[in-house]
């Protein structure tokens, strides 16, 4: 009977991850969630992946027969010991498979976490098996960096691996150079600095601080040549950085919405080990959760003595909180909390369950990259409380910008391609919007639904606010100001903590509230309004649902209850 301890002890760890007993950031443990949720999919038989616990197990154990290359254990001649959150990385990346062909699920995978916790020598034997034993005849491993002192660092370990093993030279015939390690069959795994040539044809390509690269050309590259590979690996491997403005940034952004499943990828694997919004970095507690691999490859006392650094020498805070705690220190903290809101969805909501029923339709025009929204917002009192509803907000951009050419615009269109296959986002002919298309949405919901107002963002909205004025729908200008837009903003965050608020479920409008970021006046936090980080985040959606709120709320009395929630109790 197989015997498979690796995938035991992996799947142990994402259960003790998801019950509180190992600590972790909601990346983690997303991660690990959805391993046991992808399980149960897989007894569907039409769903196309399944896990297959023989391939995961074999990756862990080739991996565990190579030798550690340099510091304590080296000298004692030791092998690698997997530490259960690498055994889980490990069993992910290699045990999903297809049904179909049982080639590997995962084309890409994104591993972030902090400095000291084993990234390269974790690399360097991913690189090995991938070169060794993936079953690839002709295997071309690259490991990739801006400077050849960064591609060492990985490709080093592994050259040592091959030197200090005779029996995995003779059995998978390597042949280890000075610069690269080469195979009979023609394979390869060598590091490459800078931006690659288009030649290669890579089945693994290993990104080493990601973070430290100004563009994606070498990541790029290195994808775009995989394709007669039956299933190549491109895995980024990095921590935190310093500025958002770098593809590392973006690749991440990719993740979390992968893992907070606002945009779904099924050949994406990826895992942040970090701290979450509101957790305090100067407590000892925030460094196991931040560093998995402490008490092993790096001393708690030395990260200790690292976060006594950062709090008593302020020049140094903002370098130790990104490398021992892998936060990118710009960026802001969203404004929504993003586990409530889903936490609020009922997909089973439709807008024929409000036939006949008051609502107010926030309206968002946009330029050509920008997402035009119509947001339905009804409200109704439940036990003397009110509770609102955004159900049936469309969305519509231009077809040029969901499959512009432009580089600059990459990442914006793929999500926008996605919305669209989804059937949540309309894409429309040309390069603008004809806003025809919106005011005759917005009639025929009239005739579903009684429309009372329609708050509009004056930018581009001349001519449709005519329109909706002929025909009796009250347009409303809403100007984007503190004024206008800061109490709605605290009262849509305050039902969605108390539950007073629900929705359907619409992705698009999910990813426009995780892009919202709370932007104070000055000398006062109390009063807000929605600003966003870099023009791809769009938050189109959240500012016509902030905008009907708005309407809402000066269309209802309201009860005590609701007033102390959102404003306090106050003495005269």
């Amino acid at each position: 009977m197989a015997s498979y301890p690796n995938v035991n002890a992996a799947q142990q760890y994402a259960r003790e991850v998801i019950n509180g007993k190992i600590p972790a950031c909601k990346y983690v443990i997303a991660a690990c969630q959805r391993h046991f949720n992808d399980i149960e999919k897989a007894k569907n038989k039409d769903w196309p992946y399944r896990f297959d616990r023989d391939k995961a197990e074999r990756a862990c154990r080739f991996i565990q027969r190579l030798p550690h290359t340099s510091g304590k254990w080296a000298k004692q001649k030791l092998k690698i010991t997997l530490e259960p959150w690498q055994q889980f990385i490990f069993c992910m990346v290699f045990g999903w498979v297809k049904k179909k062909n049982k080639m590997r699920r995962f084309r890409e995978a994104y591993t972030e976490v902090p400095r000291k916790n084993g990234k390269s020598l974790f690399a360097a034997g991913v690189g090995t098996f991938m070169f060794c034993a993936d079953d690839e005849y002709g295997a071309e491993v690259y490991c990739g960096a801006t400077t050849e002192r960064q591609a060492w660092k990985v490709f080093r370990p592994a050259l040592l691996m091959a030197q200090k093993l005779p029996n995995l030279r003779k059995r998978f015939q390597v042949k280890p150079w000075a610069k690269k390690m080469t195979r009979p069959d023609g394979s390869v795994f060598e590091p490459i600095i800078g931006d690659p040539g288009d030649g290669d044809s890579p089945s693994c390509a290993l990104i080493d601080e990601y973070h430290e690269h100004a563009t994606d050309t070498l990541y790029t590259t290195m994808t775009t040549g995989m394709g007669a590979r039956a299933q190549p690996l491109a895995w980024i491997i990095t921590t935190a950085g310093f500025t958002l403005e770098c593809p590392c940034y973006e690749k991440r952004r990719q993740v979390t919405e992968m893992l907070d499943g606002i945009l779904p990828n099924e050949e994406l694997f990826g895992i942040i080990y970090t701290l979450d919004d509101g957790d305090d970095w100067t407590k000892p507690e925030a460094l196991a959760k931040a560093n998995p691999n402490m008490g092993v490859s790096v001393e708690e006392d030395y990260l200790l003595a690292q976060q006594r650094l950062a709090i008593d020498v302020p020049s140094q805070t903002n370098k130790i909180k990104t490398k021992h705690f892998n936060l990118w220190v710009s960026a802001k903290s969203a404004y929504f909390n993003l586990e409530k809101w889903k936490g609020c969805a009922n997909t089973s909501l439709k807008i024929g369950d409000f036939y006949g029923e008051e609502s107010h339709l926030g309206i968002d025009l946009a330029s050509k990259l920008d997402l035009n929204c119509v947001c339905p917002v009804f409200t109704r009192v439940i036990e003397g409380r009110t509770h609102y509803f955004c159900v049936g907000a469309q969305f519509w951009v231009p077809e040029e910008t969901v499959f512009s050419p432009d580089p600059q615009l990459k990442r914006t269109a793929e999500r926008y391609q996605k919305f669209v296959n989804m059937g949540r986002l309309i894409s429309t002919d040309g390069a603008e919007v004809d806003n025809r298309q919106i005011f005759e949405h917005i009639v025929s919901m009239n005739e579903t639904v009684k429309v009372m107002s329609t708050p509009i963002d004056p930018h581009g909205a001349t001519s449709i606010s005519h329109s909706l004025a002929d025909e009796g729908l009250n347009p409303i200008t809403i100007i984007q100001n503190y004024t206008n837009m800061s109490s709605p903003m605290k009262e849509l965050e305050a039902a969605i903590a108390s539950g007073r608020f629900h929705h359907d479920g619409n992705p698009v409008m999910t990813w426009c509230i995780s892009n919202v970021v709370g932007k104070q006046i000055p000398g006062s936090d109390d009063v807000v309004r929605p600003t966003k980080e870099g023009d791809e985040n769009k938050i189109d959606g959240a500012v016509a649902l902030i905008m009907a709120i708005g309407r809402a709320m000066l269309n209802k009395e309201e009860s005590l209850s609701d007033r102390i929630e959102s404003h306090g109790i106050r003495s005269l």
